[in-house]
């Protein structure tokens, strides 16, 4: 039953369409596309058209989320949001507002910066809108630190108010095959009247949801393993992967899968001015520190984030890693590219930005077993 559905998306704060095209491959349509920032939105077209996918329904919308409360806009969004749900029975919300304010690496500055500012106007919009589910991402520090976590209840609190059921999970991508330890929280939600109108709370029970379903590693079991710390750096030195690790988690398997120094985005890596001593006395699999980090190629790679003065070096090149590299580390198909003509700062920031794609297709996968059984 959950295999015959084909819910449509609108997708908002799009980036470069990692957390689409996951959903996409599991069978979700997407039908618009919001994305304030030009490249990424260029990024997300060319990636399409490499990928030889179609072009979304209703066509992409340049431009900040808030233009969406403005009456022709949400006269329009209301139109192609009922339209949508004639053609597919079932529409969704889609997004992970920008997380700076909310990371302990970034800005910090809660719901008052302007990117927080930004996660309280796509709720807004979900409840004046009223899509019959949406997922909501974004980093744990809106989940576990103490003042933004009451921002995020109040939050909640808000599309509780607005008629939905929610459920919600810190995640991290290595427990869906991803060769990365990178948690985010996830929050669902379903709307009570369309949906679940027999049901009494607001908030699905744990049972209820099958968030276990597309999980492949017991995340505790994963770090338990025997990886490999540090080893003396070895420029285009090879060696065997270790026996008692799972192979598919590590950065080479996904360096080779994808055969990274073959992709179009191989030699977009950035060349420092200044530093190659420094690169040459890190340790393979030191990341212990902020910045300068070298990644081991038998083990997985800690969260891409490729800003906040963060340099993630290749296990045995010195250099930093490539476009291709990083793509790789975010799980997503050897065939996916971006443009040439992208600038490397934009290039980086919308991978560090983007959602694993083996990750959305696990949500992807639990919504459609979730929707399928209800």
């Amino acid at each position: 039953m959950a295999s015959q559905l084909h819910p449509t998306l609108f997708s908002f704060f799009s980036g470069a369409g990692f957390l689409d095209l996951g959903f996409e491959t599991m069978g979700f349509r997407v039908a618009m596309v919001n994305e304030i920032h030009r490249p990424f939105l260029h990024a997300y077209k060319h990636a399409r058209e490499v990928l030889g996918l179609p072009e979304p329904e209703f066509g992409y919308l340049e431009g900040d989320i808030n233009q969406f409360f403005e009456e022709k806009y949400s006269l329009r969004l209301n139109h192609l949001v009922e339209k949508a749900r004639g053609e597919s029975g079932l529409v969704g919300f889609i997004g992970g507002p920008p997380c700076p304010d909310f990371s302990i690496g970034g800005k910090n500055r809660g719901k008052n910066g302007e990117n927080g500012k930004l996660s309280a106007s796509y709720v807004e919009l979900i409840i004046r809108q009223q899509p019959d589910f949406f997922i909501f991402e974004n980093v744990r520090g809106l989940w576990r630190t103490k003042r933004h976590r009451a921002f995020y209840e109040e939050l909640k609190a808000r599309l509780h108010k607005g008629g939905y059921v929610t459920t919600e999970r810190l995640v991290n991508a290595i427990e869906y095959g991803v060769p990365q330890d990178r948690e985010r929280i996830i929050l669902l939600g379903f709307s009570k009247n369309t949906l679940f109108p027999d049901l009494g709370d607001h908030v699905l029970a744990d049972e209820s949801y099958p968030w276990a379903s597309p999980v492949r590693y017991c995340r505790d079991e994963v770090f338990s393993l025997p990886w490999v710390s540090t080893e003396p750096f070895q420029p285009d030195v090879e060696t065997p992967c270790p026996s008692g690790i799972p192979e598919e988690l590590t950065v080479e398997y996904w360096f080779r899968k994808n055969e990274v120094y073959n992709h179009p985005n191989a030699d977009n890596y950035f060349v420092p001015r200044s530093g190659i001593t420094k690169m040459r006395i890190i340790e393979e699999g030191d990341v212990s520190k902020k910045s300068y980090k070298r990644l081991h190629r038998w083990r997985y790679s800690p969260t891409a984030a490729y800003g906040n003065n963060e340099v993630h070096l290749h296990p045995y090149k010195i250099r930093r890693l490539s476009v291709s590299e990083a793509l790789a580390i975010q799980s997503l198909p050897s065939t996916f590219e971006l443009p040439r003509d992208m600038t490397l700062t934009d290039m980086f920031k919308t991978v560090g930005n983007g959602v694993p794609f083996l990750l959305a297709r696990g949500v992807a996968s639990s919504i459609l077993e979730f929707l399928g059984g209800r």
